[in-house]
């Protein structure tokens, strides 16, 4: 076994000798260890909750789930992997929004989302904020969009990196609002998040449950979320879409599986792990890192996967974003 696996339960030898061409059907599954690609490194978000669905899931099905770490290329590596497997259910894989983002920036893919990924179940959601430093003399998207009219090339904005889910929210905002602003990339959210709060660039997009400590110690204030409905824990934070009508982006984190899975199969993995987002423990840890827990059907997520991918594709067309 890869040195890189990490057990969430001992895998019986015997237990791994029942593989065979039957065992993809729905009404045996699963009879055997599961394989759970992480495309990151040990640590983080995707990582916790990828261990705390493996336990739920070991417990409804009683069998193994084996999370196993592929990061590199922006989760390309892990995917490609997901998308090379055998279409039987025994490979699935953590996805975020880069599953959606990266057909839209990058002609290599060594695999087409669109015909050898399924969207098996979206799993959780979490919002985009949009921050600004507190001596900023705006207070609301409507402000800021009058200021950047009135003073052009006076506005730039902090994200974690180029072609981030936060990068592309900017350029979405710019393009809707008919503005300019500087996008200034950084190497994650903390020196992003750092360099706000000390007055070197106005603005920063990130993932709202990780910059809010900075809003509460008053570093940093918000203007709006990016999400479509207003976030269940801050319900009082207004939406940039109550401004520009139609404005959407949200952190996104699902499990995938290889194309061509029979429906039956993609049926009931998909609503064990609805069952397994609802479980009280799941459902706590991802409120404890800002998710909102989803638990769709496969259908669901798999159209939400298309409308995303066309989303950000015209997005990087319209603001002609290249990755270096």
């Amino acid at each position: 076994m890869n040195r890189s696996f990490i057990r969430l339960a001992a895998v019986p030898l015997a237990a791994l000798a029942l593989a065979g061409p039957c065992a993809a059907q729905s009404e045996a599954y699963p009879n055997r260890p599961v394989r759970l690609i992480v495309p990151f490194a040990p640590g983080g978000p995707t990582d916790t909750v990828a261990r705390v669905m493996g336990e739920q899931l070991q417990r409804q099905w009683k069998q193994p789930v084996v999370i196993d770490y592929k990061p590199g290329a922006g989760t390309v590596v892990g995917t490609q992997l997901v998308a090379r497997a055998p279409a039987d259910g025994y490979t699935l894989g953590m996805a975020i929004s880069a599953l959606m983002i990266n057909p839209a920036l990058r002609s290599d893919l060594p695999y087409d989302t669109a015909r050898e990924v399924a969207a098996v179940c979206l799993i959780g959601q979490a919002h985009f904020g949009l921050f600004a430093h507190p001596s900023t003399p705006f207070s609301n998207v409507a402000e800021l969009i009058a200021y950047a009219r009135s003073r052009p090339d006076a506005l730039s904005y902090a994200t974690p990196g180029t072609g981030t889910g936060t990068h592309l929210a900017g350029e979405m905002l710019s393009h809707l609002a008919g503005i300019k602003m500087l996008h200034v990339p950084y190497k994650g959210s903390a020196p992003a998040q750092m360099d706000v709060a000390g007055g070197r660039v106005p603005l920063l997009f990130d993932v709202l449950f990780s910059a809010m400590p900075m809003v509460r110690d008053g570093r940093l204030k918000v203007l709006a979320l990016a999400s479509p409905q207003r976030a269940r824990s801050a319900p009082e934070i207004a939406l940039i879409a109550e401004s520009l009508p139609g404005f959407s982006a949200m952190s996104l984190i699902g499990i995938i599986g290889p194309a061509g899975m029979p429906t039956a199969l993609l049926d009931r993995i998909s609503a064990d792990l609805g069952e397994a987002v609802r479980a009280p423990a799941v459902t706590e840890r991802m409120n404890q890192l800002g998710m909102e827990p989803v638990g769709s059907t496969h259908a669901e997520y798999s159209r939400i996967v298309r409308e995303e991918i066309g989303k950000w594709t015209q997005v990087v067309k319209t603001a002609q974003i290249k990755l270096d």
